[in-house]
């Protein structure tokens, strides 16, 4: 008799075959079906003889090892190149609670265990799925790769929205419709990466930010990763997500091990948007840890395209005075403080304070910082090192390299070996210290390149076990810092941004790219995966460093207002009216800064020359929508843009609170019609942002 586990909570349902000594399976994962049983969908899905194909058809599986027979293969594996055709069975179930299943299966060919865990999340429906690998025989098992989870996909989900993007150009969305093959994105960076996204979303020809069927799909992962979306010529779709393995980075001896990343699943009937509010709940409720959590998040200033490498302790000391009266919370002090660090090219790993720069050390700056009431951050960049270094010259071999291949230089760096103790120890010990002694409240923790050759010591590959040694240095850190410290994930800008680092950081440092033009496509594609709770969004100079375009401070400060708000300019730069812009839009952002990071977050529906976006409270009474011109409007008058998330049957006073040239334009309207008939927006320039405010009538 088959036997069936059901696991549902936020109107998803995940069914899975589990009968002992057969394969397992999914049955069904999306949106609950009410009024059926597991027995009726298998009947539904009963296929007959496909003329030339197998006499049986083949079923998928929750790895489609080779030994099945499966096209799709999730997992790789062999024995000394033997043994290699592995077939699951299930040798035992574990039903640890309604919404968290076990099943522990056996490979009959090598005898190695997989263990599959799965939890569907009670208020969000998020699937949470890993698999276990363990290998209880004397002879070694190499595993070439293991998906976390190959997930069946409902045959209607027939557009994919993948993310990639560069370096200051991140989080970009390439949408295509699904076709018969693979679809394939692949990293091999050694960290998250800008241009390979660890995330997808999946929906219908008419699927929109409000209907239709939707997925996404995310791996919390920071090394190597694959991504791959399989559409059969049997007309199944199923989709696998997991770390890649360089070669012999996994071999698994007498009970050895292996985990893989955690795979996050969202579903929802109700578009694009009820899923990207599923995900942001979740993360918000089970990834985000610490002081983070409890507190509002600090206006940040940072001192990077204030002054880069030309520390002067009277200028910092200055900027932090301005930074305070206009409404700083932190103060965060950029690349340079430390060895020689005159420029990128010299003292990276050398963590030290620099006695040329600071004779007294950095407690002068960091006790004004916190006299004006604002926190002390420092910004580090623990993975890499400098070649001219006092570091490197004592310890040339702590580097990661490939035997025989020529190092690839990238920003005048090399990449630390993490896996060795050595390295680990001087690492953890030099920021502890250093956090320690000068009441440091927040690490700007920086990784600037990709890792082209991960080879350890020993010339092995080192990319998994160099991730994992990061988590614990960061772990070990923490542990030995007060508990009210933060780390922000910086890696040149938003490449490592996955939710396994942020269940150790608190912060996105999203781009390098403060063009507030840019910044929009930015947090967009960003805010597809991430809180704005967690995505840094900071106001930078009159001409970004970056892209050369110049914009004022109305365009430039209204764009950060949602989002993590900071600062990265220099004071000095601007006049005394654009600082008093500056002062109005971070007090803006103060007012309505519980609304924006714990509000559900919605995004508008526009033409492609406009942005718009926003937050609505859980109960629909308070709302802040930012809708950017970003080019001149098409047609002689601009276009009409509908609110969402709104209540139909309250009345809203709404008011345009943002530019301050357009402030107190006000109305009382329907929720009805702010979201069915819309707003007219106003003739404006391109490069404006409109911040409204909308809050219900008793």
């Amino acid at each position: 008799m088959s036997e069936f586990l059901t696991l549902t909570g936020g109107g998803t349902q995940l069914i899975l075959a589990a009968s002992i000594g057969d394969r397992p399976a999914i049955v069904h994962w999306g949106p609950e079906i009410t009024g059926t049983s597991p027995e009726e969908l298998v009947a539904l899905a009963a296929r007959a003889h496909a003329p030339g194909g197998p006499e049986v058809p083949i079923a998928p599986s929750l790895l489609n090892p080779i030994g099945t027979g499966h096209p799709s293969p999730g997992i790789l594996l062999h024995r000394a190149g033997k043994e290699w055709a592995a077939d699951f069975r299930i040798d035992e179930i574990e039903d640890v609670s309604p919404s968290y299943k076990v099943i522990i299966s056996r490979d009959m060919v090598s005898g190695l265990r997989a263990i599959h865990s799965f939890v569907v999340d009670t208020e969000t429906g998020v699937l949470t799925a890993f698999t276990r690998l363990e290998n209880p025989g004397p002879q070694a098992i190499a595993i070439e790769s293991c998906a976390a989870l190959c997930l069946p996909i409902d045959l209607r989900l027939n557009r994919l929205t993948g993310f990639s993007g560069r370096w200051a150009n991140e989080f970009q969305t390439e949408a295509i419709s699904r076709f018969t093959g693979s679809y394939l994105r692949e990293n091999r960076s050694g960290r998250t990466s800008h241009d390979c996204y660890p995330g997808l979303y999946m929906g219908t020809e008419t699927t929109a930010e409000g209907h239709g069927l939707a997925a996404a799909f995310h791996l919390g992962w920071s090394g190597n990763h694959r991504l791959r979306v399989d559409s059969g010529a049997d007309g199944k779709v199923s989709l696998q997500m997991g770390e890649l393995l360089l070669p012999g980075e996994i071999v698994l001896g007498r009970n050895g091990s292996y985990t893989t990343p955690d795979l996050f699943a969202a579903i929802s009937a109700d578009g694009y948007g009820d899923v990207t509010r599923r995900l942001h709940e979740y993360c918000r409720s089970n990834i985000r840890t610490g002081i983070a959590r409890e507190r509002p998040r600090p206006v940040h200033f940072n001192t990077w395209e204030a002054v880069y490498f030309d520390h002067s302790p009277e200028k910092l000391l200055s900027l932090a005075q301005q930074a305070a009266e206009i409404g700083a919370e932190r103060f965060v002090l950029d690349d340079g403080w430390f060895g020689a660090r005159r420029s990128d090219r010299a003292g990276l790993g050398d963590w030290v304070v620099s006695a040329d720069v600071y004779p007294d050390g950095l407690g002068r700056i960091a006790n004004r910082v916190r006299e004006l009431g604002m926190e002390f951050g420092l910004w580090f960049e623990p993975e890499m090192v400098n070649s001219d270094s006092d570091l490197y010259r004592a310890h040339p071999d702590w580097v990661l390299q490939a035997d025989g291949a020529e190092p690839i230089a990238s920003r005048h760096q090399l990449p630390l070996d993490l896996t060795r103790s050595d390295v680990f120890d001087y690492l953890a010990e030099r920021i502890t210290s250093i956090v320690n002694e000068y009441g440091v409240g927040y690490i700007k923790w920086d990784m600037n390149r990709d890792i082209h050759h991960p080879g350890d010591s020993q010339g092995h590959a080192a990319v998994h076990r160099q991730t994992n040694a990061l988590y614990r240095l960061i772990g070990d850190i923490r542990a030995q810092c007060p508990d009210s410290l933060e780390i922000e994930s910086c890696s040149s800008g938003g490449a490592r941004a996955d939710w396994e680092i942020l269940r150790r950081t608190d912060r996105v440092w999203t781009s390098d790219n403060n063009d507030a033009r840019a910044r929009y496509s930015i947090m967009r594609g960003a805010a597809h995966f991430l809180p704005l709770s967690m995505l840094g969004n900071h106001v930078g100079p009159a001409k970004c460093h970056i892209t050369g375009r110049r914009f004022g401070m109305d365009f430039r400060a209204g764009t950060a207002v949602l989002g993590h708000m900071g600062m990265e300019l220099d004071l000095d730069q601007e006049t005394p009216a654009d600082r008093e812009i500056l002062a109005a839009a971070i007090a803006l952002h103060k007012q309505h800064r519980t609304l924006i990071h714990d509000g559900d977050y919605h995004r508008l529906e526009t033409p492609s020359h406009i942005s718009g976006a926003g937050a609505v409270s859980r109960n629909a009474s308070e709302a802040l929508f930012q809708i950017a011109v970003l080019d001149k409007h098409p047609k002689t008058h601009p276009p009409v843009v509908q609110f969402v998330g709104l209540d139909p049957d309250r009345c809203y006073r709404m008011e345009c609170v943002w530019p301050e040239q357009l402030a107190g334009i006000a109305g009382t309207f329907a929720g009805s019609a702010l979201m069915q008939y819309g707003l007219q927006l106003p003739q404006c320039w391109p490069d404006t942002c409109l911040i409204y405010h909308l809050e219900a009538q008793t």
